[in-house]
C-alpha cells in the first residue's frame, strides 16, 4: 500500500500586486509522479533549489498543488477538511530546529504535539521520555531550548515529531548541523523507527552516506524526477551526479576511480566492508604500499601570533540552576596566515569560543589577546577589535538584510567610516572574490542558498579583517555549493595571506582545507597540531563523539584484511594512487 501518492504534481512559486495580480511567477515542481510505499526509507538528493524541499511539504499540506494531486493515506492533500488526518499521519522535520521550537522547557516541547492531539497525560510522559531518549537528549529534559547547541535543538525537534507516533515522517535535511556522532544518533533513530515500527521515513540529505542506507533514492533536477532507484545503481552513475552538483560516497569514488584506470571492479558499491572485501580479492603484485616519509612543518621559533587565549574561561547562567561551564581554562596560540579547522562534538564550546576572538563574549576568566592587545583592556576599542576579526555565522543567510547585495556587503566598510570611493573599491573586491559580482544589483533576498551565504561572506571580507572565522559556512549547501563556498574561501586565504578559522562537523572539509586542527571537547582543548598528525589519533577522535573520513576507515578495514596502503589515507584520490602502485606494481 502506498503511504504517499503523487500524481503530475505542479507548483509555482508567484509574486503578487496589491490588486492580486501575477507579476512573477516561478515553477518550482514540474510534472512530478513518485510513489512512496508503506514502511519504506526514501531518500531524496538534488542540489539546492531543485525542489526537494517544495516537494516534501506536499507530503504533509503545508503547499499544495499548482496542478496535479498529492494523496495521503488515501486523503487528497487539498481536502482542507481533512488536514488534521494528514498532518497526524505525517510529521514533518526541517532544517532549522528554531523554526519548530514552541515551549521554554525541553520536555514541553517534545509534549506540545502529543497534547494538541488529545493523547492522555500519562502516555504523554511515557512518548516524551521515549523519545528524548531516542535522539539521547533525555538528560537535558529540564533544560531551555535556547540554552542548547544547535544540533542538540534539531535532535529536540525530531523527538517532537516521534512523540506524535507518525505513521510516516519527513524529514529535511535534519543532520545539516549535527557532529559525526550525532548524525549516527539520528540515522540509527531513522533505521529504529522504520525497520523496527514500520515508519516510513522520507530523508532528504546532502550526505551522500545517509542516502546510501535507504532502501531508495531519489535524485531531482529542476523541479523533476530525474533518477530514481535503489542505492547501488544511482551512486553507479557517479558522473551523471556530478553533472548536477551532486556526489558520490568516498568508497563509490574510489572505485570509479580505479575503474577508470582499468582496475575490474564493480561500481555498484557503497559501503567500506564490501568496499574491503572487493579489493582484497584484486590481484595485486604487492600488498604493502612504499609510503612516502612525512614532511611535518616546521615550528617557526618567531612565527607572529595573531590571536591568543590565555586561560580562557566562559560559564553561562552564572548564579543560577542553569549554570554552565562552556569553555573551561583554554590556552591557545594562533599564528598569522595559519589555516585552522575546529572541529568537537556538538556543545563542545566551537561556537562560545570563536566568538571570544572579536569580543561577543567577555571571558568569565581569562584573557583574549588579538595582535598583542588585550581586547578588553582599557586602552582598546572593542569596535576596532570587531573590524580585525570577522564572523560569519552558521545560518550566515540571517545577516543579510539590504535592498541589494552592493548595498549589504557596502555596511560594513561604510560603518568603519571609509570614503565612498574606497567602500566601491572593496565592495567590488568582494564581490569578484566570491564570484557574485553578476548580483550585486539583486535583492539578496532572492538569491539562492549557497549565494546569500556567499553574499554574507563577502560583506565580511569587505572589511578586510586580518582574521576570517567561519562556523560551518556549508552546512546545508549541497556538494557543487559547498565545494563552490569552501574552494573560494581557500582561494582567498591563499591569495590574502590572512588568518582562517574554520569550524566545520565535516572531517573531509577540514582534511581538505586546514593546515591545523583544534580539537574541541567538553569545553576544553582536547589537541591543536597539524592536521595529519590529529587524524592519525583516529580512535581518540571517535572516543569523543568525532570521525574521520570514510575513505580512511576503508583504509583501516583493508589493513585488516592484510592490505596496507599507510595511516595516512584522508582523500581518495591519495587511497587510489597508492591501491594503483600494488595493483600495478609500481610500488618503489
Amino acid at each position: 500500500m502506498d503511504i504517499i501518492k503523487v500524481e503530475h504534481l505542479c507548483y509555482d512559486y508567484v509574486a503578487t500586486d496589491e490588486e492580486g495580480k501575477i507579476i512573477e511567477k516561478n515553477t518550482a515542481l514540474s510534472d512530478v509522479n513518485l510513489t512512496v510505499p508503506e514502511g519504506q526509507f526514501l531518500a531524496v538528493l538534488g542540489h539546492n533549489g531543485c525542489g526537494k524541499s517544495t516537494l516534501a511539504k506536499h507530503f504533509n499540506a503545508i503547499l499544495t498543488p499548482t496542478e496535479g494531486k498529492v494523496f495521503v493515506d488515501g486523503i487528497d492533500t487539498s481536502d482542507e477538511d481533512r488536514l488534521f488526518d494528514i498532518r497526524q499521519t505525517v510529521g514533518m522535520v526541517f532544517q532549522n530546529p528554531d523554526n519548530q521550537l514552541v515551549a521554554t522547557i525541553v520536555e514541553e516541547d517534545v509534549a506540545f504535539a502529543p497534547e494538541n492531539l488529545g493523547v492522555p497525560p500519562k502516555e504523554i510522559r511515557e512518548r516524551v521520555d521515549d523519545a528524548l531518549k531516542q535522539v539521547d537528549m533525555y538528560e537535558f529534559r529540564e533544560h531551555a531550548p535556547h540554552q542548547l547547541s544547535g544540533g542538540q535543538k534539531q535532535r529536540i525537534a525530531i523527538a517532537g515529531i516521534i512523540a506524535m507516533r507518525p505513521r510516516c515522517i519527513v524529514m529535511d535535511e535534519p543532520t545539516a548541523m549535527l557532529d559525526p556522532k550525532g548524525r549516527r544518533e539520528v540515522m540509527k533513530t531513522i533505521k529504529h523507527l522504520n525497520r523496527d515500527q514500520g515508519i516510513t521515513v522520507v530523508l532528504i540529505t546532502h550526505y551522500m552516506e545517509e542516502a546510501a542506507q535507504a532502501d531508495r533514492v531519489v535524485v531531482m533536477d529542476k523541479g523533476k524526477v530525474l533518477m530514481d532507484d535503489v542505492p547501488r545503481k544511482i551512486f553507479a552513475r557517479a558522473k551523471e551526479l556530478r553533472a548536477v552538483g551532486l556526489d558520490v560516497p568516498q568508497v563509490t569514488e574510489l572505485c570509479v576511480m580505479l575503474e577508470e584506470n582499468g582496475v575490474d571492479i564493480s561500481r555498484e558499491i557503497i559501503f567500506e566492508d564490501e568496499c574491503a572485501k572487493a579489493i582484497s580479492q584484486l590481484p595485486l603484485k604487492s600488498r604493502t604500499a612504499v609510503i612516502p616519509e612525512k614532511k611535518h612543518a616546521e615550528e617557526k621559533e618567531n612565527s607572529d601570533i595573531i590571536a591568543k587565549l590565555e586561560n580562557l574561561t566562559y560559564k553561562y547562567s552564572i548564579g543560577t540552576p542553569f549554570e554552565k561551564t562552556a569553555v573551561n581554562n583554554v590556552d591557545l596560540s594562533i599564528a598569522k596566515g595559519e589555516f585552522v579547522g575546529i572541529i568537537g562534538h556538538t556543545g563542545s564550546g566551537k561556537s562560545t569560543l570563536i566568538q571570544h576572538f572579536n569580543g561577543l563574549i567577555k571571558p568569565t576568566e581569562g584573557t583574549v589577546y588579538v595582535d598583542g592587545k588585550n581586547i578588553w583592556g582599557k586602552d582598546v576599542n572593542i569596535r576596532d577589535i570587531r573590524f580585525k576579526v570577522g564572523i560569519v555565522f552558521q545560518y550566515s543567510e540571517h545577516q543579510l538584510f539590504e535592498e541589494t547585495v552592493a548595498k549589504d556587503i557596502a555596511y560594513g566598510p561604510r560603518n568603519m567610516g571609509l570614503s565612498e570611493e574606497e567602500i566601491k573599491k572593496r565592495v567590488n573586491a568582494a564581490a569578484e572574490s566570491m564570484g557574485i559580482t553578476h548580483l550585486l544589483e539583486k535583492s539578496p533576498f532572492e538569491l539562492s542558498g549557497g549565494q546569500q551565504r556567499r553574499c554574507a561572506l563577502a560583506g565580511v571580507l569587505a572589511m578586510e579583517p586580518d582574521v576570517l572565522i567561519l562556523d560551518e559556512p556549508a552546512a546545508g549547501l549541497d556538494p557543487k555549493g559547498r565545494d563552490k563556498i569552501l574552494g573560494l574561501i581557500k582561494q582567498y586565504h591563499v591569495q590574502s595571506g590572512r588568518t582562517i578559522l574554520l569550524v566545520s562537523h565535516s572531517m573531509e572539509d577540514i582534511v581538505r582545507f586546514a593546515t591545523k586542527v583544534l580539537v574541541m571537547n567538553k569545553g576544553s582543548v582536547f589537541c591543536y597540531d597539524e592536521t595529519d598528525k590529529v587524524f592519525e589519533r583516529s580512535s581518540e577522535l571517535t572516543d569523543i563523539g568525532l570521525d574521520v573520513p570514510q575513505i580512511t576507515r576503508l583504509s583501516r578495514k583493508m589493513k585488516e584484511l592484510g592490505i596496507d596502503i599507510g595511516e595516512d589515507i584522508y582523500t581518495t584520490q591519495r587511497a587510489a594512487e597508492r591501491l594503483l602502485t600494488l595493483i600495478k606494481g609500481q610500488n618503489k
